[in-house]
């Protein structure tokens, strides 16, 4: 049986890592600045996420949520205090696609409607209602065209307006900060307009933070910068640094019922100590400080050359948008100087990094971009 050829790969076969570097089966090194797609949160390997996984295993890896798993509420109660939520709920899956299926559901569950509004160049998963949300006809099946969504212009608050008047809206969805889409960011003021109509009209707001949350941007939401509450938000990537999982947070506005939601993995004893031991060092070495600090070092010294059109993001999710197809770039970086970067469209260079990335090596990155430019 071979493996079903999806993905473009690179010529690269990891074997180990530690903190933001990686290590090849030919013994080279390379310098971490994509984190897998955002997911590496707390560095590759940190001793205290193994020392948790490893000593949890020892004692029980799975049961279903039959029973009580008293590590469920711990996160909670921890992830509560981190995001400043301390009076919601959470509802634990394996994805970021599935996080917004069943916010989605919990929407129109809510609200009795059953149309949605997005945004273009979105992208909020693979599976059925997720892809339905995402700007993308490349992974959009016909199969999942039968949503009832409405996509309109980011940061075009007009439009979003006229759709909600309509009055058939569930909810809205829109990312902290579009990834996949290009490091576009929803204006501060767009946000807290988007939190004040959504209210006025009774749709229910949904914040994406699968990519832009968990302190990369440095605010533990990238929501945050604009001071705002919605009522759902979505996580998964960064909040287990590798282990599968995906959460729903809950505003208190929500009424639970037994079996709206239901999950078979989601929230198992493993999945739980990683979670833990991420919040626990995300904490205790103020990485969200740190994204912040040296997101905004590595903006401030990107060298200047026609080939730039713009350098945008905050924190550590950055994206240097060129006048040109990146691709050469990119693998440039990585088979010249190692150094994972991912992309978005074909004229962006991705930026990622794990949150304890030092300025050291965010000055590598700068010293080898330059060289290539």
């Amino acid at each position: 049986m071979n493996l079903f050829d999806v993905y473009s790969l690179f010529d690269v076969v990891p074997v180990s890592a530690k903190g933001c570097h990686i290590y090849d089966d030919k013994g080279n090194e390379y310098l971490d600045l994509y984190g897998g797609h955002a997911v590496i949160s707390v560095g590759h390997c940190h001793p205290d996420y193994v020392s948790a996984i490893t000593s949890q295993l020892n004692r029980i890896g799975f049961y279903s949520n039959s029973v009580r798993n008293p590590m469920q509420e711990e996160l909670a109660a921890k992830l509560g205090k981190a995001s400043g939520l301390p009076d919601w709920s959470l509802f634990l899956v394996n994805s970021g696609a599935e996080a917004n299926e069943n916010a989605l559901k919990l929407a129109s569950f809510h609200t009795g409607k059953d149309r949605i509004v997005a945004f273009r160049h979105s992208f909020h998963g693979r599976t059925s209602g997720a892809v339905a949300v995402t700007d993308n006809p490349k992974i959009r099946a016909p199969f999942n065209t039968g949503h009832k969504v409405t996509f309109v212009d980011l940061n075009d608050i007009s439009a979003v307006e006229e759709e909600l008047a309509r009055g058939d809206v569930a909810g809205v969805i829109i990312e902290g900060i579009q990834g996949v889409g290009g490091i576009n960011i929803p204006e501060d003021s767009f946000l807290q307009a988007l939190r004040e109509l959504t209210r006025r009209y009774g749709a229910v707001l949904i914040l994406d933070e699968v990519q832009s949350g968990y302190g990369r941007t440095g605010r533990f939401f990238a929501h945050q910068w604009a001071g705002i509450v919605p009522d759902l938000i979505t996580v998964a990537k960064g909040m287990a640094n590798g282990f599968p999982i995906g959460g729903v947070l809950i505003s208190p506005d929500f009424n639970a019922v037994k079996g709206m939601l239901g999950t078979t993995f989601g929230g198992n004893y493993l999945a739980m100590s990683a979670a833990i031991a991420v919040l626990d060092i995300i904490e205790k070495e103020q990485l969200v400080k740190n994204a912040f600090e040296v997101g905004e070092w590595l903006k401030s010294n990107m060298p200047a050359s026609p080939r730039i059109r713009q350098v945008r993001g905050r924190g550590l999710m950055l994206g240097i948008q060129f006048n040109e197809p990146v691709k050469e770039i990119r693998s440039r970086l990585l088979f010249e100087k190692h150094i994972f970067t991912g992309v978005a469209g074909n004229d962006m260079i991705r930026l990622l990094a794990p949150l304890p990335l030092s300025m050291d090596e965010a000055g590598r990155f700068i010293a080898e971009f330059s060289s290539i430019l």
